[in-house]
């Protein structure tokens, strides 16, 4: 079912009296708290160190304001926008959230339905609790790229690129900010790593090579096949030099998630990517980072405007999205409030999520005079 026009969104819940899921990012993650235990709660909400950078992605969004213009005669308006070949009836994707098996029983599953009926892509995990070829099928010609954490297995990374391009998936998004987990104080509180209950390793346990190496399958032995995957994980002897390894081989177009500064993104570019992802993984790495959005201007300002330049990290609400595409973000990635649907409603609570983002962007585009969410510009934010 298409998205219908914010308008219609608006009036159908003022028609019934009220709405029938929570309407702010605050209460989604209000809902999802009393709905998860503390442990799967606090690893999707939390962050590093004193989250410091949490607060400073929302901040960020906080100190822009929006430049309505008037009387611009936009009864018909454009949301849509179109990233590396991928197109999106709204200027947003769903972000790689891994794990999503503690939020849902659907898990990624449930994310997919939401994003097939809503036409809106998906990008998806590596740290999938379902394999990329079960969540393929749940998006049928649904739109979707894979999202890579470069495993310390060459081989396995080869192998799982493979899978994603014979899967359907159009690009390869490479996160280069978690080669380790960054210190997260709620998860270690809590004792929390979901991995070593074997959540999020699909794509290892899905993997013939993989489990050929183990004594026992996962199956039979979560814990010993959890510890062995969670070794491959960290990689912090990855550099630049990597990514041609990768070019050569997938002919699929490669972006880079995680870049922070000027320096990064014109490296990346030097390098052969083709599309920059501006992200401080939602603030969940390094305590005390600079802001997506203040990276995202810094960035922009460095590869020009031709380069392909997305966005996540604090997107919460339609004018986060106005802004972020005037200060030079082809398109933003949804994250954690998408993850609170799933908590609190499975696939029709994301879908519900997706359906309120995209009105509450097209009533704020109406109102403050755009046409078309591509032609936002720095005019348009103070």
């Amino acid at each position: 079912m298409p998205l219908d026009a914010g308008s219609q969104v608006q009036s159908s819940i003022y028609l019934a009296g009220g709405a029938e899921w929570p309407v702010t990012a605050e209460d989604w993650e209000a809902r999802a708290r009393e709905t998860l235990e503390p442990g799967p709660f606090g690893y999707i909400a939390g962050g590093a160190g004193s989250e410091a950078t949490m607060r400073a992605n929302l901040e960020a969004f906080v100190r822009r304001r929006l430049r309505p213009r008037m009387l611009a005669g936009n009864v018909e308006r454009d949301l849509s926008v179109e990233v590396l070949g991928l197109r999106s009836p709204v200027p947003f994707l769903l972000a790689p959230i891994g794990v999503l098996s503690i939020a849902h029983p659907d898990a990624e599953r449930g994310v997919a339905r939401a994003a097939r009926a809503t036409g809106v892509p998906m990008i998806l995990s590596s740290a999938a609790s379902t394999s990329l070829e079960e969540v393929a099928v749940e998006l049928g010609d649904g739109p979707r790229w894979y999202q890579l954490y470069w495993f310390d297995d060459r081989e396995l990374v080869g192998r799982i690129v493979d899978r994603a391009g014979a899967a359907g998936y159009t690009a390869i998004v490479v996160t280069l900010d978690t080669l380790m987990l960054g210190w997260r104080p709620r998860d270690l509180a809590h004792g929390y790593l979901p991995f070593l209950q074997g959540e999020g390793l699909a794509q290892f346990f899905s993997d013939p090579v993989f489990r050929a190496s183990l004594e026992e399958p996962p199956e039979d032995d979560v814990l010993t096949a959890s510890v062995r995957a969670l070794s491959l994980f960290s990689n912090l002897g990855l550099t630049w030099a990597d990514l041609a390894w990768l070019r050569e081989r997938t002919e699929l177009p490669i972006l880079v998630k995680g870049v922070l500064t000027a320096e990064d993104a014109r490296i990346a570019l030097e390098h052969g990517v083709d599309g920059i992802v501006v992200s401080n993984h939602g603030g969940r790495q390094v305590d005390g980072a600079v802001a997506a959005l203040d990276a995202l201007v810094e960035v922009r300002e460095a590869v020009g405007a031709d380069a392909t330049v997305l966005m996540d990290s604090g997107i919460r609400t339609g004018s986060d999205i106005l802004k972020a595409v005037a200060l030079g973000a082809d398109a933003v990635l949804l994250g954690r409030p998408y993850a609170y649907g799933l908590a609190v409603g499975g696939a029709a609570g994301v879908e519900a999520v997706i359906r309120q983002l995209a009105a509450e962007v097209d009533i704020t585009l109406a109102l403050t005079g755009g046409r078309s969410i591509r032609e936002l510009d720095r005019r348009a934010v103070a």
